[in-house]
């Protein structure tokens, strides 16, 4: 095998990541219409509006990045970009309830935001202007992309508004076009950014919190509103769609593995293997939200042993110190640490708990399941809280060591 491909990092900025797993999930709606439209298939209209909201969360509050322009990123924004993914989560994982509201925020994101960012390119000094004056096939590949994809997210917001102005197999059609809109813009961004890396803008404004942090923030928010769903689930109150559940789970899973090469069994250099493995299991969830029940059974397998092997090598990481430690003499940590370490031992355990339930239906009740689902989105919320507080605390000792 080519080391490249296993050591080699691929520079794949997260704007482009985002952009490509949206132009994916896109790819495949298009694809599977067709199939739809014999009726062959089956469709989760609420699978693909809330992945795509999910995707606009992420978007906001990774990168402020808005659907109506970009905008530094701040507490009201990441609050906003937090409640839009709520939205997206529980319109994946129940049928048929308020399917308006999404369909109402994705017709303002794609229609009225499209145009606003069309506007916005033709009138900006520093996007189309600048970029016929540069010249060059880089730039004018960058007008193309652009114009498509927001002419194509007009068109797709209309359709979302009045499904019956195209018949399926056209909207098919526009379906793709749109993904592959998406995906050409991605392959551009990343060649201006790769050769003007000034151009990359960071996300900027009065939070600081990572790509990691706010993956950790949603995985929280899924697992909470997940544990808390299960409930009146059980009860035989709220419909329920599995499918949509693992798809999301596993498209959470392989945004990481994209972001930050953040892989179950540890975080490895974001190499084009990793990538590959990260697109893979992103392509599967997107099916599973899709098409109810078509990969339920394998993807929850396959959910279950990344839970396992996840929560088994997050224990070894935090015990396997604390063993070597234990065998000179004791050091009394910071009280912080010490919290961080208990979250991350319930939090593992839970893990593995959670795992073990995608294979002994019977081993926890689906009652107790969701208190051990909330906890461990509860767990992981006081996580990420804890880390900004580390972060902050080392920022300030950088500051105070600095020379004046």
């Amino acid at each position: 095998m080519n080391k490249s491909l296993v050591s080699k990092e691929a520079r794949l900025p997260l704007e482009t990541v985002l952009l490509l797993v949206a132009g994916m999930a896109l790819l495949i709606t298009g694809a599977l219409l067709f199939p739809i439209a014999e009726g062959s298939l089956s469709y989760y209209e609420n699978g693909l509006y809330g992945l795509i909201l999910v995707i606009f969360a992420l978007q906001i509050t990774t990168l402020g990045k808005t659907p109506f322009g970009d905008v530094g990123r701040s507490i009201p924004l990441i609050s906003a970009g937090t409640v839009i993914g709520a939205v997206g989560i529980f319109t994946c994982f129940i049928p048929d309830t308020f399917s308006w509201v999404p369909r109402l925020l994705l017709f303002i994101f794609l229609a009225p935001g499209g145009l606003v960012l069309l506007v916005q390119m033709c009138l900006s000094r520093d996007k189309l202007h600048t970029w016929i004056s540069l010249g060059g096939a880089l730039f004018h590949h960058l007008i193309a992309a652009c114009s498509a994809v927001y002419v194509m997210s007009i068109l797709s917001g209309l359709l979302i508004l009045r499904e019956s102005l195209l018949s399926t197999r056209a909207t098919a059609v526009a379906v793709l076009a749109f993904g592959a809109s998406v995906v050409y813009l991605a392959i551009v961004l990343r060649k201006v950014y790769r050769e003007y890396p000034e151009t990359e803008k960071s996300s900027g404004g009065e939070i600081a919190l990572s790509t990691d942090q706010v993956l950790i923030l949603f995985t929280g928010i899924l697992l909470l509103l997940l544990g808390w769903l299960l409930i009146p689930v059980n009860l035989g109150t709220l419909p329920f769609s599995g499918s949509a559940q693992v798809g999301l789970l596993m498209v959470l899973i392989a945004l990481k593995m994209l972001a930050s090469g953040d892989t179950p069994i540890g975080t490895f250099t974001r190499s084009w293997l990793v990538i590959s493995l990260g697109m893979v299991f992103a392509a599967l969830g997107i099916v599973s939200c899709i098409i109810p029940d078509i990969l339920l059974l394998p993807l929850m397998i396959l959910v279950g042993l990344i839970n396992i092997v996840s929560g088994v090598v997050g224990l070894w990481r935090i015990l396997a110190p604390r063993l070597k430690r234990s065998q000179g003499p004791r050091v009394k940590g910071p009280a912080i640490l010490t919290r961080l370490f208990v979250a991350q031992l319930v939090l593992n355990v839970t893990t593995i708990m959670f795992g073990l339930s995608a294979f002994v239906a019977t081993l926890i009740p689906g009652l107790v399941l969701g208190v051990i689902l909330s906890v461990n989105g509860g767990i992981l919320l006081y996580m990420l809280y804890i880390l900004v507080i580390l972060d902050r605390m080392q920022s300030e000792t950088r500051s105070s060591e600095a020379p004046a």
